[in-house]
């Protein structure tokens, strides 16, 4: 059976790729961002598969325990930090990237980037 890490880290790397075909080939700006929400959710499943030790405990030293065993035994709580605040930042920035789509599809009324591109000259790069 395949170790609990590796295949973390599996999934992360198909999720990034997933991301990054719906951010490059789809049409559809919904369909970018959610490309786009799979990429970083891919990324902080790798940050958290890299902090991953295999029967380890919780990183909070309990009464009784040595410092040596816990150093050896705990988790490393520095990537559960770096994704829980990952996890903030990209909520408020998919509600922005989100609000900035309403805006265009009422300003264009679609939701193609052929479409949105076409009207280049209404955002004020005109060539």
């Amino acid at each position: 059976m395949l170790d609990m890490q590796l295949l973390t880290l599996f999934t992360a790397g198909a999720l990034i790729v997933i991301g990054i075909f719906a951010a490059i080939y789809i049409d559809n700006i919904i369909k970018k961002i959610i490309g786009l929400s799979f990429i970083e959710e891919g990324v902080n499943l790798f940050i958290i598969s890299l902090g991953y030790n295999k029967g380890g405990v919780v990183p909070i030293l309990m009464p009784g325990m040595t410092k040596s065993w816990f150093v050896t035994n705990s988790a490393y709580p520095l990537p559960q930090a770096l994704v829980l605040t990952s996890i903030v930042i990209g909520a408020s920035t998919f509600a922005v990237m989100l609000a900035l789509v309403m805006v265009l599809y009422k300003k264009h009324g679609s939701l193609s980037t052929r479409v949105i591109l076409k009207h280049r000259s209404d955002m004020g790069d005109e060539q």
